[in-house]
């Protein structure tokens, strides 16, 4: 029996999964937290050999894998959660335990991929995906085609300036799109809010709030919940626009935990969307829709990559 493996690398855990050749739901799956005892390299190897058959040909391995990297060597450039995969050639080391194929990818191309294969993509030729969570990843799909770049390096939309010195992104640079509409920038707005005595029903809290709370506050009608809703849907809505003048796709696919906020985040997004476009042709048989494959996408956009080489 011929088999493919896809892994998918997070910032805290590593997940696994052996399918079928032609098969999209897993035979078998794992996953360990991504940092430990070991070093991650090492864990990977050892989490692959739990669910490595013994009763057939593995044809290849994908991986989806947190950036900035190099998918056309498999060279990991940086990561911020595993500090010491720093130029750290990931498919050369895979390729060397295993004796078979491996091919590397950014995880938000991963999943962007998935999506267009499996999920809320089908179908269609030119596709913009964005996961908004904790950060804010991208893929974009271009006639059929993943975008890479010269160097393997395009589709950080998540990285593009939208307020001049507004705050500091997790990358370093001011004014990012997500140090204004990731989750961590509506947690960190409602702490600083509270920290300067605005009055809120996330103050009851027990702990400091974070984006899941200001989203089920602002669905119960709190004041400022609402408006930090409101205010980093808008940057999205309005940065979605840039996009769409620049790539002009014809579906738009919404992942991430802050996108499951419901119509608190989701009405603003549209409204800032359709003010901000310069012509109403960029939204002419656009469809807005969320992403269909949740957790899983990275995996399965790691499958139809090794499934395609």
């Amino acid at each position: 029996m011929v088999y493919y493996v896809a892994v998918d690398i997070g910032g805290t855990h590593m997940r696994v999964a052996l399918f079928a050749a032609d098969g999209q739901k897993p035979l078998r799956r794992e996953r360990v937290p991504t940092l430990g005892p070991q070093p991650p390299e090492v864990r990977l190897v050892a989490l692959l050999r739990r669910i490595w058959p013994s009763d057939g040909m593995v044809q290849g391995i994908g991986v989806a894998a947190p950036g900035p990297l190099d998918p056309y060597r498999g060279v990991i450039l940086a990561t911020p959660n595993i500090p010491a995969w720093r130029n750290f050639p990931l498919a050369d080391h895979l390729r060397a335990a295993f004796g078979v194929p491996v091919v590397v990818d950014n995880d938000a191309n991963l999943a962007a991929w998935g999506e267009w294969r499996y999920g809320a993509g089908r179908g269609c030729r030119h596709m913009l995906y964005v996961t908004v969570s904790t950060g804010i990843g991208a893929g974009v799909i271009v006639d059929g085609r993943l975008l890479h770049g010269a160097r393997g390096l395009a589709g950080e939309l998540g990285h593009v300036a939208v307020v001049a010195d507004g705050p500091r992104c997790g990358c370093g640079q001011r004014g990012h799109l997500e140090a204004l509409a990731s989750g961590t920038a509506i947690a960190r707005r409602a702490r600083a809010a509270l920290a300067a005595g605005a009055v809120s029903t996330l103050a009851d809290l027990s702990a400091l709030p974070t984006s899941a709370d200001v989203a089920r506050a602002a669905q119960a009608g709190d004041g400022l919940a609402r408006e930090i809703m409101t205010t980093a849907a808008g940057h999205l809505g309005r940065a979605l626009a840039g996009f769409l003048h620049i790539f002009n796709p014809e579906r738009v696919v919404l992942g991430g935990g802050v996108v499951q906020a419901g119509e608190v985040f989701w009405r603003p997004l549209e409204d800032a969307l359709r003010q901000a476009v310069m012509h109403p042709a960029y939204l002419d048989g656009v469809l807005l829709t969320r992403a269909a494959l949740g957790d899983d996408a990275g995996l399965l956009g790691a499958l139809a990559l090794v499934r395609a080489k």
